[in-house]
């Protein structure tokens, strides 16, 4: 399974640079934009040759505005400094801007767009509003690098599908957040433990941790429902994308799917075997997370791939940060254990009507060759959409060699929903999964709470529904 349409709006490091890349198509209030006056030519305007695949012309200027979030804009001025260095004379600008909707939108309606345009952030343009005025940028992925390589054969599985509206190729999802089971590699060696596979395991494990009075897991209030996430990718392993599907789709009855309903009634056995710290819904959540990462209390803890930054300044020397993919129920799952949960964020886009989409296109080439995506891992500690960037030592940081050793051992066993942002339903869900993982309530309650908020919003007219296949 290929990884789908899936948005961001999360902390710390990745939540600015990772926001809203499809969430926002449903922005209704975002006038449209007009598709005429102004503007250049998509065509070539120079020579097309191996060097420049799209024919940019000679002592061109390339003009690239870029959100400036957790990422900052620093990776595409070393991929600028390339650009220039393979085409001398050629300058490219990178702007910066932390309100692209209302620095762009105007640009686009007078038919003067950037060149390349970094659409991200809580304050992006929806992409149903300027889809029409976006180059395909399926030329691009068709393209070599500048190592030579095709550049779709460079990439994860699946990675061009968030971008991708109505068959068309419109943004390209530069990088990739890692959904996982993180622990301490040191702590769980210094104990002899492994790494549990299945629920089963784990609850054997947290009677283990608990003799050396350890907790399986901690949460905090506000990410109470990493744990659904953690449900849900468990849940998906086990019985395949028909229970994605389903709640994607706001189906009746979604939340009581019998892979769900395994994965709550195992979750549901090591709350009440005391395997959760106490407290929980009254923890600040990075307060709880140090108490994981810092303290080690818990083993574990179910998170993205920004946890390592997001704790840098709270995490005990030595610790060895590690992911997992999450527990399956069985070992015949419909999905391998490898299975992950992994989505592409931060879109760039081409728009048709810049002065030098040829331009766009080539920076955009630049980016996505090895020595540009290899930046920004290493600067980021992060991993983009192309493969083989990051070195075994991960650049001293374990957390990102275990991102790129899951997404390699997942090959194209990736998948991703996008109904709870997509709907705003995180908000309402938090009370319910504090709830159900302070004890206080069962599997029967936490199931028709969750399908509760489904059906208000399958029943809310209002609400415009996106059917997902």
């Amino acid at each position: 399974m290929n990884i789908q349409q899936q948005s961001f709006a999360r902390r710390g490091f990745l939540r600015g640079a990772l926001a809203a890349a499809v969430l926002v198509p449903l922005a209704g209030s975002m006038a449209s934009c007009a598709a005429d006056g102004g503007g250049g030519t998509a065509g070539p305007t120079g020579t097309v040759s191996d060097t420049n695949p799209f024919g940019m012309a000679d002592k061109s200027t390339v003009d690239a505005v870029i959100f400036k979030g957790g990422y900052g804009i620093d990776y595409v001025d070393f991929a600028g400094k390339a650009f220039e260095n393979a085409h001398s004379g050629s300058t490219a600008k990178i702007s910066p801007s932390t309100d692209i909707a209302q620095e762009l939108q105007p640009r686009f309606v007078g038919g003067n767009p950037p060149d390349l345009i970094d659409n991200s952030g809580a304050k992006a343009i929806g992409f149903s509003t300027i889809l029409a005025q976006l180059e395909d940028l399926t030329s691009v992925v068709n393209a070599k690098n500048l190592e030579g390589k095709v550049i779709k054969d460079t990439l994860y599985g699946g990675v061009l599908a968030p971008g991708t509206f109505e068959g068309k190729l419109a943004a390209m999802n530069y990088v990739l957040t890692v959904y996982a089971m993180w622990y301490s590699d040191a702590l769980l060696k210094d104990n002899g433990w492994t790494v549990p596979k299945t629920w089963d395991e784990l609850y054997v494990l947290g009677e283990q941790a608990k003799a050396k009075g350890k907790y399986l897991f901690v949460w905090g209030k506000e990410a109470a429902t990493y744990y659904q996430e953690m449900a849900i990718a468990s849940a998906i392993k086990e019985g395949g994308q028909d229970v994605r599907l389903g709640l994607e789709n706001l189906k009746a009855d979604c939340w009581s799917h019998p892979a769900l309903q395994s994965v709550f009634t195992a979750l549901e056995k090591i709350i009440k075997a005391g395997y959760f710290k106490p407290g929980g819904s009254g923890t600040q959540f990075t307060a709880a997370q140090a108490q994981w990462s810092n303290a080690q209390e818990a083993l574990f803890y179910p998170s993205g791939s920004w946890i390592e930054n997001e704790m840098k300044d709270q995490t005990k020397s030595g610790f060895q940060m590690t992911g997992a993919p999450v527990p399956s129920v069985t070992t015949s799952s419909k999905l391998p254990y490898a299975s992950l949960h992994s989505a592409a964020g931060e879109p760039f886009v081409v728009p048709s009507q810049g002065k030098n989409v040829p331009g766009g296109k080539e920076l955009l080439r630049v980016m996505l060759s090895k020595d540009a995506a290899t930046n920004f891992a290493k600067t980021k500690l992060a991993p983009t959409i192309v493969k083989d960037t990051v070195p075994a030592d991960g650049f001293g940081s374990t957390a990102l060699v275990s991102q790129t050793k899951l997404l390699s051992d997942a090959g194209d066993n990736i998948y991703t929903w996008n109904f709870i942002d997509l709907y705003g339903t995180n908000k309402d869900q938090l009370v319910v999964w504090n709830t159900f993982l302070d004890g206080k309530s069962d599997v029967a309650t936490l199931t028709s709470n969750l399908q509760e908020i489904t059906d208000k919003i399958r029943n809310d007219s209002s609400v415009k529904k996106i059917e997902v296949k």
